[in-house]
C-alpha cells in the first residue's frame, strides 16, 4: 500500500496541467491536493459505474490522453516513447475493431464501461506493467508474424481492386462529361 502512495504523491509532484490546476483549487478551497486527486478520481469511478454516458466518457479517456501523449512523443527526439504509443494504438486499434462485433452485447453488463476504461488505463500504465506492450508481445506479434504473409497478399490483392474500380469510375464519368458537353 505505500508502494501505491508514494507512486500518487510522485504523480502529483510531476509538472502538468492536471496538477497545476490541483494546486489551484488547493489555494482556493484549502484543501489538500491529494484528496482532492483522490476525490476527483472516486467521483469519476462512480460516473464509470453508474452515470449516463459513461461510454463517452471512457472512450474520451482512452483517446484523449493516448492522442496527447502521442503528439508529444512524435515530437520528442527519442524513439523509444514513439514505440509505446504506436504500441498503444495497435492495441487500442483491434479492441475497437473487437469491441465493435460485441458492445451490443457487453454494453448491457452491468458496469461494462468501468472494466472497459480498467483496461484501457492498464493498456497506458507506463512501465513494465504497460498492458499494451504485453498484450503486443504475448498476443498481436506472434499472430501477425504467423499470418502476416497472407494479410499482406488480401490487402494487396483489395487494393489491386480498389484501384481498378476507381479507374473504371472515372472513365465511366469522363465519357458522360464529354457526352453531355456533345449533346450542348
Amino acid at each position: 500500500m505505500d508502494g501505491l502512495r508514494q507512486r500518487f504523491e510522485r504523480l502529483l509532484e510531476q509538472r502538468n496541467l492536471v496538477t497545476e490546476a490541483l494546486e489551484v483549487l488547493e489555494v482556493k478551497t484549502s484543501v489538500d491536493k491529494r484528496y482532492l486527486a483522490a476525490g476527483a478520481a472516486t467521483l469519476l469511478s462512480l460516473y464509470l459505474l453508474f452515470g449516463y454516458g459513461a461510454s463517452l466518457l471512457c472512450n474520451l479517456i482512452g483517446f484523449v490522453y493516448p492522442a496527447y501523449a502521442s503528439i508529444k512523443a512524435i515530437e520528442s527526439p527519442s524513439k523509444e516513447d514513439d514505440t509505446v504509443w504506436l504500441t498503444y494504438w495497435v492495441v487500442y486499434s483491434l479492441f475497437g475493431l473487437a469491441e465493435f462485433f460485441t458492445d451490443l452485447l457487453l454494453s448491457w453488463f452491468p458496469f461494462y464501461y468501468a472494466g472497459k476504461c480498467a483496461f484501457l488505463l492498464f493498456c497506458m500504465i507506463p512501465g513494465p506493467w504497460n498492458g499494451a506492450h504485453m498484450l503486443y508481445h504475448r498476443v498481436i506479434r506472434p499472430l501477425f508474424l504467423k499470418h502476416h504473409e497472407a494479410m499482406d497478399s488480401v490487402v494487396r490483392d483489395l487494393s489491386g481492386r480498389a484501384l481498378d474500380v476507381a479507374a473504371g469510375i472515372t472513365r465511366d464519368a469522363k465519357v458522360s462529361v464529354t457526352q453531355l458537353q456533345k449533346d450542348k
